[in-house]
């Protein structure tokens, strides 16, 4: 019976399952951004975040648990190195999937998985303190001061 057996198997045999989940996580933690299907981010997402947990404590054990899934030295000493003092006081919640839309070719559903604290475009910047102009012609302070002075003189 499969009871409670909820996996998904993305298509794929169990060894190029692992291969493919392992090449896209290094490719998360080194370029912090991918692009994919809506179910490989998923599925990339219950891979990735134990590993992002896993890097908080910088021991040997983690370290070698962490080589074991992604096969990858760089990539290990990227999550370790720069991926784990960023995330060190945030509790789970390392990933965000933005959808993208379709693909054109098969209509399968796209989106953008990312690091949430590696992110630049947005939620950073403060607003910007605008000011509000009248369209009655209203003099601005420099330009009433000289008119206030030019006045004085005649």
């Amino acid at each position: 019976m499969r009871h409670g057996k909820k996996f998904n198997h993305l298509g794929r045999k169990t060894a190029h399952r692992k291969a493919m989940l392992s090449n896209m996580a290094c490719s998360l933690i080194e370029h912090k951004r991918i692009n994919t299907t809506l179910a490989k981010a998923k599925a990339l997402r219950g891979f990735v975040e134990p590993l992002i947990t896993r890097s908080k404590t910088d021991s040997t054990h983690s370290r070698r648990i962490a080589f074991k899934h992604l096969r990858n030295k760089y990539s290990v000493t990227e999550l370790f190195r720069e991926v784990a003092p960023k995330v060190a006081d945030r509790p789970g919640g390392y990933t965000r999937i933005i959808r993208t839309g379709k693909r054109l070719g098969d209509n399968a559903e796209m989106c953008m998985i990312e690091l949430v604290d590696f992110n630049e475009i947005y939620g950073t910047e403060t607003k910007k303190k605008t000011t509000r102009r009248s369209r009655r012609g209203g003099k601005t302070a420099a330009t009433a001061k000289a008119a206030d002075a030019k006045k004085e003189e005649e």
